[in-house]
């Protein structure tokens, strides 16, 4: 595997992202029993307006896009959100790399994040980076989302 580079992610580039963003929410799916996720639905306009309003760090493998994390500072907080990562490049810290990275692009002391109660991987990811369940919040029946924060400085 060629070395994985960070760079930021242009809006014009939403094409290439929404297909790793699908790919990556999958195994989520399969984990949650549905298909419907927001991250599975969207249509090719709303990667394209969130990546307007939000930064978004993406790792490259050679020309390959195969991760990605989107940020943004809202409320003296930085927001992480749609961390992903190719399925078949999971567990080789390119996950890491991307969320220490957005976390080092604020001044802010504070990140807020959260995840699937079952996402036990992206809790553990979460947890050995130093954040921690702020509270959980039940979405429907079968899914609650844990939200995480930490403190940066």
């Amino acid at each position: 595997m060629p070395s994985i580079e960070l760079r930021p992610l242009q809006p014009d580039a939403a094409g290439e992202l929404l297909p790793l963003q699908r790919a990556a929410y999958v195994p989520e799916a399969q984990l949650y029993g549905d298909v419907r996720l927001p991250a599975l639905v969207q249509t090719l306009d709303e990667p394209a307006d969130e990546l307007t309003r939000s930064s978004c760090l993406a790792a490259r493998a050679g020309s390959r896009l195969v991760g990605a994390v989107r940020s943004q500072e809202r409320d003296g907080v930085l927001h992480v959100g749609r961390l992903i990562v190719a399925p078949d490049l999971q567990g080789r810290g390119i996950g890491t790399r991307l969320l220490l990275a957005a976390e080092r692009t604020t001044r802010l002391a504070r990140a807020a994040l959260f995840t699937g109660a079952r996402s036990t991987a992206n809790l553990r990811l979460y947890r050995r980076h130093g954040y921690v369940d702020a509270h959980r919040e039940t979405v429907r029946p079968g899914l609650e989302l844990v939200h995480l924060v930490e403190e940066l400085r």
